[in-house]
């Protein structure tokens, strides 16, 4: 299954009614924006087998027809790409028989037999499903001898046939392949240093940093830009900021891909989530005519706000006429209106009520007063996102009388250290409860880096998780044997860091649950980080089995409400619920974060924020409270925010 989540678009850029030389006029590589992951999918499936396709039967009927050259990078970015290409072989549309694949670079040294290697994941991503033949298949050895490499990097660079296509993502930093920020425009193949960053962003690969390959070879940036097209990708707003400096920023050696910017033929290939901080995405009333809904004027007077560094009810015509808005005006104005209709909608959005308030008018609110009490069903993709992200929500719920159940998506297993394991395990045995810690030392110990890990260690690291999930539960007051639900979906129980696609055992399990509660209100992760990472396919899965569910009589009335992960927040101008914290609330909360000890301090993967949970979650929930009040809202201690989506 394919990730097609994306958030619900309200007006815009009137893109048909605007020349592509202008729609474009900001970006320096022509960029094709698409509304998800699938849809750019399509558009690069149906391009790639038509190029293959014309170039065979071009060559069809000759002696030695020459073979078409692809050059594949691997990573999370092409993995739905290459799903769809093997699909397509499969139904028999396209065939890679007369296909020289070139991969693009490999971590030095490795064994191609390492599930970490490049050369093992482009075999079992695409390589070992499609008729390309084993003499055509050019992947760097990353067992050279390191006294031989550079030569053979020379020899691998003499071998290159001219790429016909070159298919690639990028890495935060702006790195093609290896090629890492100060790169040399002309480079070739060749090994290269890895820096902390590339080798940090590798670690979840790994069990430990010191384990993570150095080196790696790479094609040269050069090599790259002899390819005579190349579609680079980029899925995920984790991408947006590296998207945006890529396609409108200035050439620089110490952004890698920029280069690129001086290809004849390349197209980078976005989703909506990747392009949001493009010119014609987050500001397109500077590029041409826009659809002025009401969501679409909020966003850009907020905009509009953080320029003139005023609120709302301060912004004057001048503001409007000198940040390029003079056609909301005329669409909409006059500006003070505009402002009051702004600020009341905005206010409309904050209440104390996220169940609704009994016997209320609720016109003005974003939640209706009836039923009440509400049967609540939280889903947290792991077992701590539901107190991390919306904990005073839940809390909040909880306290005004609803019937809260939270169902905990994934086992979390794979983010519990191993020295955690042991403690675990030693204060059973220091309790005279159960002594297998000399076992479970010894399953640890035989580990293989790159291997799944062992059933036995995976159910221990499950329990852990499920304990510290109900003690958080039991902190805000829920029946954790009643209110508590362990989906364990069978998509994360890889054992790896490379979890299953989305299957529809995933969505039954989800529907069970649906049915058996029939909740009226539903809250879930709607993170867009990532589009193949375990938060957007517990979304993706949520919302398949609302699909499902759809024309029962309790779906008919459900309202569904997203929240975000720890590391980001939703842009206020498509915020459709605000609810307030007070600093108690904000300790009760904390205080739920710190029951999940396994993640506090030694998270196996923290990614480049040092920060704890509790510190993310605080200072994200502030600064939304901040923004509230810079925009002239009522001040307050912290805000969780919430967008509602139509099923």
């Amino acid at each position: 299954m394919y990730t097609r989540y994306k958030l619900p678009k309200e007006g815009g850029l009137i893109s048909d009614a605007t020349p592509s030389d202008i729609l474009q006029r900001y970006e320096k590589i022509r960029t094709g924006i698409y509304e998800s992951e699938y849809d750019g999918v399509q558009y690069l499936s149906n391009a790639i087998v038509s190029t293959i396709n014309s170039h065979s039967d071009k060559e069809k009927g000759k002696d030695k027809p020459a073979p078409f050259v692809l050059g594949l990078s691997t990573g999370r970015t092409p993995i739905g790409l290459y799903r769809e290409l093997v699909k397509r072989y499969q139904k028999g549309e396209v065939s890679f028989e007369n296909v020289v694949v070139y991969s693009l670079d490999e971590l030095y040294p490795i064994k191609a037999t390492e599930q970490q290697s490049r050369n093992y994941r482009i075999h079992e991503d695409f390589l070992s499903h499609v008729n390309v033949r084993p003499e055509n298949i050019h992947i760097f050895d990353g067992t050279t001898p390191i006294e031989t490499v550079s030569e053979y990097c020379k020899q691998f660079e003499s071998n290159i046939h001219k790429i016909d296509l070159m298919i690639m993502g990028m890495g935060e930093q702006g790195q093609i392949g290896f090629n890492e920020p100060g790169s040399y425009a002309k480079s070739r193949t060749r090994l290269v240093q890895l820096n902390h960053a590339t080798r940090e962003s590798l670690q979840p690969l790994f069990h430990s940093y010191s384990s993570i390959p150095a080196l790696a070879i790479t094609m040269g940036m050069g090599t790259i830009m002899n390819a005579r097209r190349i579609f680079l990708l980029a899925w995920g707003e984790s991408k947006a900021s590296i998207v945006r400096k890529v396609v409108e920023g200035e050439v620089t050696d110490q952004l890698p891909a920029s280069l690129l910017q001086n290809h004849p033929n390349i197209e980078m290939v976005v989703d909506e989530t990747a392009a949001e901080q493009l010119t014609r995405e987050q500001t397109p009333w500077l590029v041409g005519p826009c659809e002025w809904t009401k969501k679409f004027t909020r966003k850009a007077v907020v905009w509009l706000c953080g320029e003139a560094k005023k609120p709302i009810l301060k912004l004057t015509y001048q503001d409007y006429i000198e940040n390029s808005l003079g056609p909301l005006l005329e669409s909409a104005g006059p500006y003070d209106m505009i402002n009051i209709g702004i600020f009341n909608d905005l206010q409309h959005t904050i209440t104390g009520w996220p169940g609704g308030k009994p016997n209320a008018d609720d016109v003005t609110r974003p939640v209706r007063s009836a039923p009440f009490p509400k049967r609540v069903l939280i889903f947290s993709p792991h077992p701590d996102d539901d107190v991390i992200s919306m904990g005073g929500t839940f809390l909040r719920l909880v306290d005004q009388g609803h019937d809260v159940h939270v169902a905990y998506q994934t086992s979390g297993n794979f983010a519990v250290h191993d020295d955690v394991v042991l403690q675990i395990m030693d204060t059973a045995r220091e309790l005279k409860l159960d002594n297998k810690f000399e076992q479970v030392k010894k399953i640890i110990a035989d580990k293989k880096a790159g291997e799944p890990e062992p059933r036995e260690l995976r159910d221990i690291k499950a329990a852990i998780r499920r304990a510290e999930a109900k003690a958080a539960s039991r902190l805000f007051g829920l029946n954790e044997e009643t209110h508590a639900h362990f989906l364990n979906l069978p998509f994360y129980e890889t054992g790896g860091i490379k979890k299953g696609v989305l299957q529809q055992e995933d969505i039954d399990i989800v529907v069970r649950l649906l049915n058996e509660l029939k909740p009226h209100q539903i809250y879930a992760a709607g993170d867009l980080s990532d589009p193949h990472g375990t938060h957007r396919i517990c979304i993706e899965a949520v919302l398949a089995a609302m699909q499902a569910v759809k024309r029962e009589e309790w779906a008919k009335d459900v309202q569904m409400w997203l929240y975000r992960g720890a590391w980001q927040e939703w842009d206020l101008g498509v915020v459709d619920m605000a609810v307030p914290l007070s600093p108690e609330e904000m300790v009760k909360k904390r205080h739920a974060i710190y029951r999940h000890l396994s993640q506090k301090d030694i998270v196996p993967f923290p990614g480049s924020d040092t920060r704890e949970f509790w510190q993310r979650a605080e200072d994200r929930t502030q600064n939304t409270a901040h923004l509230y009040d810079k925009l002239g809202m009522a001040e307050y201690q912290a805000i969780e925010v919430f967008v509602r989506i139509e099923i």
